[in-house]
């Protein structure tokens, strides 16, 4: 169960953070067999879950999904209600595996994070997460600032050392639309194809990554990258990070930062 306990703790971080408020936010994460071995068994499926979408590319793979309606602040006491372990059996059907109890089924997220793993895997053959949450300062900064990808990214990169160095490859941003449909879910996939992060105006935030550490500790940056912007915005900045800054920065770090943003 040490599986289960690593994306609990998680989960608890960014109820914590006040990310994940009520039943907001949530969390798919690509499991080896050997690792859903070790909590259920494979061999009997539960239910089963429909979907119209094609998601052949992932058949065979396992996920973990929180559950629709879930409170974040619940997963601790009481995962097997909260959360669920699926395998996808064919282009339109998940199994239920492991969880979801009281008889709930997965995020009504769940095609946006299965078509976001199905493009980053074309990318990133390590990829494993999608964390979807409702960071504060992000959401403010939507409000305010152009939505523009390449200047929402331009503003976070100048806020503090780090940003240019952790998501080198910027943030994608979509305007306020629908969430839940089939619209908003492929327009975040497609992004996926060029970013590991995209931003939902007025909701939250898409992040994607290898592990747990990684995805957290990419939207803690960029999180606190907006939180710095929002506390200086109606301010008078006297000195910042220049574009040339920036690039040594990122030469220094071996990083690969997308261009024709700050060149």
């Amino acid at each position: 169960m040490n599986t289960i306990q690593d994306v609990i703790q998680i989960i608890d971080l960014l109820y914590k953070h006040n990310w994940d408020e009520r039943n907001g936010g949530n969390l798919s994460y690509l499991l080896s067999e050997e690792e859903v071995k070790d909590i259920c068994d494979i061999h009997h499926p539960l239910r089963t879950f429909s979907y119209s979408f094609d998601m052949k590319e992932l058949i065979g793979k396992y996920i973990l999904i929180t559950g629709t309606g879930k409170y974040f602040k619940n997963c601790l006491k009481d995962p097997k209600n909260n959360l669920g372990i699926l395998r996808v059996e064919d282009a339109h059907t998940l199994s239920l595996l492991w969880g979801y109890e009281d008889g709930g089924s997965p995020t009504s997220e769940a095609p946006t994070h299965l078509k976001c793993h199905i493009e980053r895997l074309k990318v990133d053959p390590l990829h494993r997460l999608v964390i979807h949450c409702h960071p504060t300062n992000i959401i403010c900064m939507t409000h305010i600032h152009s939505l523009d990808s390449n200047r929402f990214t331009e503003t976070l990169w100048k806020m503090q050392t780090e940003s240019i160095v952790v998501f080198p490859e910027g943030i994608a941003v979509l305007p306020w639309m629908l969430c839940g449909g089939e619209e908003i879910g492929d327009a975040t996939a497609a992004h996926m194809k060029d970013y590991r992060s995209v931003v939902w105006a007025q909701h939250g935030i898409f992040c994607t990554g290898k592990t747990l550490d990684e995805v957290f500790g990419l939207i803690e940056t960029i999180e606190k990258a907006a939180e710095i912007y929002m506390k200086i915005c109606d301010k008078k900045i006297i000195q910042s990070i220049k574009n040339e800054e920036l690039i040594q920065l990122a030469t220094a770090f071996k990083v690969e930062y997308r261009k024709g943003i700050i060149d």
